[in-house]
């Protein structure tokens, strides 16, 4: 376990990017936090640095995983954009960039990607994009785009990647430290629930850069009743 390594998040002031920072942090990783606008609550730490980048801007996001006099280069990146209507060409466009530049650098990439790229528990043939049970008409495009960007990583030849899918519902929770961890197919909590707090899932993401397993595609799911509010 790396209990030093240098971590960058792009998109670093969303919902999950900004769980991650924090919880890296938390453990004492150094961390470059990649967003447009400045970093909230933990940019004091001296373990945070923000830096302004554009995720259109590949050049700059090069730089920014090199390094520079304020930060050195990074060992990881955690990929967490999201664009809200979605914008698929966006998500692969920006995902194959990452994973061109990390390729190229020789970077570990750890994509949050999206459930809609899962196989439904009830039918492994039938990806939870295309389940109704899951995944109604109105949010069908962000499912596909979760698809698409997956694919756009398993097509990539030379970026050392993983892909993590959350649960159905993600949304912002306590944090329990728990969760339990399965591969390609969507997982079910004991209640009943594929759930899980936006807190549990940058657990997640934080286990998996500090002991990878073996699997490309993962996904987690709350380990106990979703708490109560």
């Amino acid at each position: 376990m790396r209990t030093d390594m240098r971590i960058a998040v792009l998109g670093a002031t969303g919902m999950v990017g900004s769980r991650v920072v924090d919880e890296a942090n938390a453990r004492g990783r150094r961390v470059i936090a990649l967003s447009r606008r400045p970093v909230g609550r933990t940019a004091g730490s001296p373990n945070v640095t923000p830096v302004g980048v554009d995720a259109n801007d590949s050049r700059a996001v090069r730089e920014a995983l090199v390094g520079s006099a304020s930060h050195g280069r990074v060992e990881a990146v955690v990929l967490t954009v999201r664009t809200m209507p979605v914008d698929e060409e966006f998500l692969v466009g920006t995902t194959r960039a990452v994973l061109d530049i990390a390729g190229e650098l020789g970077i570990r990439v750890l994509v949050v990607g999206g459930a809609g790229a899962l196989r439904s528990p009830e039918d492994s043939q039938l990806l939870v994009a295309d389940n109704t049970a899951f995944v109604p008409a109105d949010i069908k495009a962000v499912a596909a785009a979760g698809v698409a960007q997956l694919r756009t990583c398993q097509s990539h030849a030379k970026a050392d990647w993983v892909y993590l899918s959350p649960p159905a519902l993600l949304e912002p929770g306590l944090r329990t430290g728990g969760y339990r961890r399965g591969t390609d197919t969507l997982l079910i909590g004991a209640d009943g629930r594929s759930w899980i707090s936006a807190e549990d899932l940058a657990v997640a993401v934080v286990d998996e850069l500090d002991t990878p397993g073996p699997d490309q595609h993962i996904t987690v799911v709350h380990h106990t009743e979703r708490p109560s509010t």
